[in-house]
């Protein structure tokens, strides 16, 4: 029994084998089952065009071939009719029996039905597999709210891991301060026509939804749009994202109106300490307080309530933010603090009136100048400019100076200049008293550019006044001493 099992398992492989051999022979000989010169492979069309919706799709589509893909074809039960092949440049791809054909385009399962089809005139029941070997790089173009917008050439690692759109945008320079994440486009040809996929990359930073980042096909084109309205608490999550704003580039502003040196400025970003964490050190985008910190500080009469920075977008078109810094300085919210971009114009406006209580916190802003300059001038023991800190109380500016001289400076009264913002001037006579605090009457905040004169004592004047007048005689007397001489 056993003996006769081997017999029909021999003779069932050698019929197999004759098999493979007569249908190898048969398509070997001219015109036997092989297509006629003059009856090429017909070309090969994409699907019936139908809506984005139709194809059931969310984000990722299937792989189109193209230019440079390397592609195994399968054919069983003829091995012969396998192999490997590269589809060349004008998208066309050569295969035993079938000849030359575009397959530009085609999805793999296009494919494979395609091929299926087409042996099946020459095999039995054939059964066709495609796969793609070594994919082309991928050819893309990115626009819009994009550092660096234009076309990019991207290799797919290892052969299967395609880029994504953030690492797209990694490569591009990373987005600007106005970019729309939430309406991403991307426009896709695919089976033929073109597909709009829309993304929304802010539930990426938010949500951490990984399916808005879908990977990329080749001819993909990226547009990021400009915010209509600009958000700054997106703005703030934009610098985090790693694929947001670049920090670790210097930009190009300019700061006018009420600060103490108008002008452009090249700010460059701060490195961050991470709490917790030695050595681990992050760059900060360059923000609005430390741009008006370069510009020498605002000045006495700077309205921080209505700062405008003016912003030209990718499209030409500009757009005003407006900013509140006293809602900075009373509140902390950070979102003030604008993260800047290049060629931002930053606008101090004036004011019409400070209010004292307001006059205190702004000079200690770290928008404000970090010193003040006072002329301690008179009876002081080192008259002349001095630099203190804002905020500084007349008793303490006199002190930057040195101090009275006891023995000729009146210690009771001293006289304070102050040249105003309009060009007038103020001058007022102050009761010191040093044991005294801070008080607009007795012990006031300087401001900068004021005058503090520092008189003498009734005992210096006196003093002062008999020098004057008897210096001539004693003059005359050492005159009269010096002929005296030679008459001795």
């Amino acid at each position: 029994m056993v003996r006769k099992l081997r017999q029909y398992r021999g003779l069932f492989f050698s019929l197999a084998s004759l098999k493979s051999i007569v249908i190898s022979s048969l398509l070997c000989l001219p015109g036997v089952g092989q297509p006629s010169v003059l009856d090429p492979v017909p070309p090969l069309e994409p699907y019936p065009s139908q809506s984005y919706q139709d194809y059931g799709l969310s984000t990722e589509t299937e792989y189109t071939l193209g230019a440079g893909d390397i592609i195994r074809v399968t054919v069983f039960p003829v091995e012969e009719f396998s192999g490997e092949y590269q589809i060349l440049v004008d998208g066309t791809v050569s295969l035993p029996l079938l000849g030359n054909f575009s397959v530009q385009g085609l999805t793999l399962s296009q494919l494979t039905e395609f091929l299926t089809q087409q042996y099946t005139l020459y095999v039995k029941r054939p059964s066709v597999t495609v796969g793609v070997i070594s994919p082309r790089p991928l050819k893309l173009a990115i626009a819009g709210e994009i550092n660096s917008p234009g076309s990019y050439l991207l290799p797919v690692e290892g052969g299967q891991k395609f880029p994504t759109v953030t690492q797209l945008i990694q490569q591009a320079g990373g987005v600007t301060t106005v970019a729309d994440l939430e309406n991403v486009t991307i426009q896709r040809q695919y089976r033929g026509e073109t597909l709009v996929l829309s993304l929304n990359l802010l539930d990426l930073v938010k949500q951490g939804q990984l399916r808005q980042d879908i990977t990329l096909r080749d001819g993909d084109e990226i547009i990021i749009p400009t915010q209509e309205d600009i958000d700054l608490a997106e703005t703030r999550l934009l610098s985090d994202a790693n694929f947001g704003i670049v920090a670790n580039q210097e930009i190009n502003v300019a700061v006018v109106g009420e600060v103490f040196r108008p002008g452009s400025y090249r700010v460059i970003p701060e490195n961050i300490s991470s709490a917790g964490s030695e050595g681990n050190v992050r760059r900060q985008p360059p923000r609005l307080t430390l741009a008006v910190q370069l510009a020498g500080g605002i000045k006495p009469l700077a309205d921080v309530r209505e700062v405008e920075i003016r912003r030209y977008n990718r499209d030409g078109s500009q757009q005003i933010i407006e900013v509140d810094l006293w809602n900075l300085l009373q509140t902390g919210d950070i979102q003030e603090d604008v993260i800047l971009q290049e060629g931002d114009t930053i606008i101090v406006p004036t004011a019409q009136d400070i209010s004292p209580d307001e006059a205190e916190p702004l000079a200690s802003a770290s928008f404000s100048p970090a010193l003040i300059r006072v002329n301690i001038v008179g009876e002081v023991r080192s008259p002349g400019t001095v630099e203190v800190p804002p905020n500084t109380p007349l008793n303490q500016g006199i002190l930057a100076a040195g101090g009275f001289d006891q023995r000729r400076s009146n210690d009771a009264t001293v006289e304070l200049v102050r040249l105003n913002p309009d060009g007038t001037v103020t001058k007022r006579d102050i009761d010191i008293n040093l044991a005294q605090g801070i008080a607009e009457g007795d012990n006031p905040i300087l401001k900068n550019n004021d005058v503090v004169i520092v008189n003498r004592n009734l005992l210096t004047v006196a003093s002062d006044t008999l020098t004057t007048v008897f210096s001539p005689i004693g003059a005359l007397t050492g005159f009269i001493n010096f002929f005296n001489i030679f008459d001795d």
